[in-house]
């Protein structure tokens, strides 16, 4: 029987089931949480940047921590829809395929929990991407004494990014739908450019900040 995981668990349980032979938490589950982490991070560097010293910049960063509380709670949903997802693909496999009736039955419900499990890491992946967007925007403005965990931020929302995009791509692989998996991969391809590009950015003015 597969264990619950919810948000609420200890950081224990939680790494003792990922690494245990239960199926779930998953890479996606794994990815939700690291992209929640990285949230964190910049809103802690938001949270740090206050006072008088930081006037001018006071109502770019509330929305920062603002967005990433946001963020954080669509994670939290993204980690169960992916645990959901998982248990979806796994029924349709369980299906009777007898008949020629029932096979088609399972190749249609096959084919649609394949795309609900690449659909949950496509969002996370966009989540990733709004994520960086937020956190680039402070880059240059923020606390400098904390400057290195915005970097960390950056590092983490890519990594959850990347993570999340091999979920997509080994659930591509059942895809027999050529027109829909070219969709998929375009639109993947589209955001881990931006991702790259917003994740380098931000760690370059991290480091100049740091070195400065």
């Amino acid at each position: 029987m597969t264990a619950t995981i919810s948000w609420d668990d200890s950081i224990r349980h939680f790494l003792e089931q990922a690494g245990s032979a239960s199926p779930t938490p998953g890479g996606g589950s794994v990815a939700a949480l690291i992209a929640a982490l990285a949230a964190s991070m910049t809103s802690m560097v938001g949270n740090l940047t206050q006072g008088e010293k930081f006037a001018d910049v006071q109502s770019t960063i509330v929305e920062v921590i603002e967005k990433m509380r946001r963020l954080t709670t669509e994670c939290e949903e993204l980690l169960q829809a992916d645990i959901s997802s998982f248990n979806g693909y796994m029924d349709a496999l369980k299906l009777p395929k007898s008949s020629d009736e029932e096979k088609l039955i399972r190749k249609n419900a096959l084919r649609e929990a394949a795309i609900q499990a690449m659909d949950v890491p496509l969002r996370l992946i966009e989540v990733c991407r709004d994520g960086l967007v937020f956190t680039r925007r402070i880059a240059e403005s923020s606390n400098k004494n904390v400057i290195s965990d915005l970097g960390i931020g950056a590092i983490l929302f890519e990594a959850a990014a990347q993570s999340a995009m091999l979920t997509i791509e080994i659930n591509l692989a059942s895809l027999k739908d050529a027109e829909l998996k070219q969709l998929y991969l375009d639109k993947v391809a589209s955001l881990m450019n931006e991702i790259r590009e917003l994740k380098s950015s931000s760690l370059q003015i991290t480091r100049n900040r740091i070195l400065g």
